[in-house]
């Protein structure tokens, strides 16, 4: 799996456009259920107006509303955002905190946004688990949750070293985008669950259960497109990844956007300065 993500994603940029510890904040809690470039285009016109959290806690519900009125739960994210600001310049001396139990006292910040905020903002080793990272691993054979996120989150942390754990965070996100979405997937022709999806070891009982399907399906699996071996894996890689959205942001577009040195480039270079 690492090998195929390294050599997917070598160096994986944050989808996000920000400029500090409390941009990234405010970017990441707009990006529940939207996708990542369409949060990128309303940051573009709040950091503009709304750089600091001053001068977001100094705003009106319905200014922030007007700025990021085609997101998702726009109405709901607008109260968050204000009442964080507002929270930072009261609590934290308008910084943002450094810690996850600090940060989940905010207004709107659960565990996955205050993980991304600690990995992206301060180097700090976190691995959120969205819905594409809870798909992949499932998929994956890596955890058996299908409903504890944090249970997946253990799993996967006790696989890679910390170091890690903010790269693999983001190529999981770009891979689950590109090649292994929810819908119309199909596992023959995807670099890892054309290999990596074997069944989990099950114990006797259901194995017996099953060993009548199992052979009834046989016949229907002869004439069925064969999975992929790792040798293949170079030519799957070949393959363009799909794009299901037209505001989804894409591994090659976003590198491609950071070399040509658009506002993301500049949002990102500014971060890291």
């Amino acid at each position: 799996v690492q090998q195929v993500l390294d050599r997917l994603y070598p160096e994986p940029p944050m989808p996000l456009n920000h400029t500090d510890p409390f941009t990234l904040l405010c970017a990441v809690l707009l990006s529940a259920q939207t996708t990542d470039g369409k949060v990128n285009e309303v940051t573009t016109e709040l950091f503009a107006r709304a750089p600091t959290p001053r001068a977001l806690a100094a705003m009106s519900h319905s200014d922030v509303l007007s700025i990021i009125r085609t997101v998702g739960l726009a109405p709901t994210k607008a109260r968050h955002l204000i009442a964080t600001a507002q929270q930072l310049c009261e609590r934290f001396g308008g910084a943002v905190p450094r810690t996850m139990e600090e940060l989940q006292t905010l207004p709107g910040v659960g565990r996955k946004t205050a993980s991304v905020v600690m990995s992206g903002a301060f180097g700090v080793p976190a691995f959120p688990v969205d819905t594409h990272i809870h798909r992949l691993a499932l998929r994956w054979r890596l955890s058996r949750s299908e409903t504890n996120v944090e249970r997946v989150e253990h799993d996967l942390r006790a696989l890679w070293p910390p170091a890690a754990y903010g790269r693999l965070h983001l190529q999981f996100i770009y891979f689950g985008r590109e090649y292994c979405q929810a819908r119309n997937h199909m596992p023959s022709r995807c670099p890892v669950c054309s290999w990596a999806d074997n069944p989990l070891p099950t114990s006797a009982p259901i194995a017996a259960a099953r060993s009548k399907a199992h052979h009834a399906q046989q016949q229907q699996q002869r004439q069925r497109p064969q999975p992929a071996s790792p040798d293949d894996i170079p030519q799957l890689l070949l393959e363009s990844p799909r794009k299901l959205s037209k505001t989804s942001v894409l591994y090659g577009e976003r590198v491609a956007e950071l070399a040509r040195g658009g506002a993301a480039a500049r949002l990102i270079m500014s971060a890291t300065v």
